[in-house]
């Protein structure tokens, strides 16, 4: 399974994966997250439904930004 694949605007690629991790309380939530390897296990295929990704501009980091109803594409 190939992870999804972001170049940001400095020429780095990041990786969208994901995990199930244990808050307290034993409630369990799962998370999105981009790092520069591609980790076969955590790996995402494609954007979350109604997601996006966003920049930092600073250092080029990538995250996932819930898109509203104007910024959908």
């Amino acid at each position: 399974m190939a992870a999804y694949k972001h170049t940001n605007s400095k020429g780095a690629v990041y990786y969208l994966h994901s995990k199930l991790v244990t808050l307290r309380g034993n409630k369990q939530q799962r998370i999105f997250y981009f790092a520069k390897d591609e980790r076969p296990d955590d790996a995402v295929e494609e954007l979350p439904e109604g997601y996006g990704v966003q920049e930092n501009v600073r250092n080029g980091f990538c995250t996932l930004k819930k898109l509203n109803k104007e910024n959908k594409k």
